[in-house]
């Protein structure tokens, strides 16, 4: 069948030749030159036939199959983006009130006085010792002992460090008998206390105060309805201006 195919074609060949040239093809043939003619065989003879061109273009599918794999799986996967991280709330949730804010003391205010260079009020932070509120206040003068401070101690708030001068040992309190009373300063119930003065006596010495100022002189208390001159002389120890 090759041999019958390969017949026909060059029939088909000679009679477009005749029909162009109005020659035999052997004629028309003999103007081409040798390597052209060559060339024509040669190529007749690599003609694969039917069989051969199925069997190229079965070779093409798979190529094509082959490198449309090969592209299906270099195509780029898609990557899931992380979830995001949740952010926490700055917002106070709800309360059964507004919130309280408890203020936490950093410092404390004491007071130095004595042989120091700057006597005064001085706030200083928690934890700080009686030698730095010394040296806040500018130090001790010369010649002041520091024998009766401890120096290690921790500051209370609202203490006072006396620098230089001996610490007076409280003496015993007075019996409330012996101690004298403000006149322009005591209370009523106090001056209740007094010798021969009641509830009554001590309103009206109230009132005598309110109504003049003051007292100016103990002298004054003659002038209180209800004191007379010998209860006079039972106040005047107990009480002063």
């Amino acid at each position: 069948m090759r041999a019958q195919d390969s017949t026909s074609e060059r029939t088909i060949a000679e009679s477009r030749i005749r029909s162009l040239t109005g020659s035999e093809p052997a004629s028309f043939l003999a103007g081409v030159p040798e390597s052209f003619q060559a060339f024509r065989a040669s190529a007749g003879s690599l003609d694969p036939g039917r069989p051969g061109l199925r069997a190229l273009l079965a070779l093409g599918a798979v190529a094509v199959l082959v490198a449309g794999f090969f592209l299906w799986r270099s195509r780029p996967v898609p990557e899931p983006l992380p979830a995001p991280t949740p952010v926490p709330s700055s917002m106070p949730g709800p309360g059964p009130g507004p919130a309280q804010s408890t203020a936490v003391t950093t410092k404390v205010t004491v007071h130095v006085a004595g042989k120091v260079h700057d006597p005064g009020v001085y706030p200083l932070p928690t934890g700080s010792r009686v030698q730095d509120a010394i040296s806040a206040a500018g130090g001790v003068r010369r010649g002041a002992s520091l024998d009766t401070l401890n120096l290690a101690r921790r500051l209370v708030d609202g203490e006072q460090i006396m620098v230089g001068r001996p610490a007076v040992a409280p003496g015993p309190a007075e019996a409330p008998d012996a101690a004298v009373l403000d006149l322009n300063a005591a209370t009523q119930d106090q001056l209740e206390q007094l010798p021969g003065v009641g509830e009554v006596l001590a309103s009206r010495i109230v009132d005598f105060r309110t109504t003049h100022g003051g007292f100016t002189s103990v002298d004054q208390l003659r002038e209180v309805s209800g004191i007379g001159t010998r209860r006079f002389e039972e106040i005047k120890p107990k009480v002063r201006v």
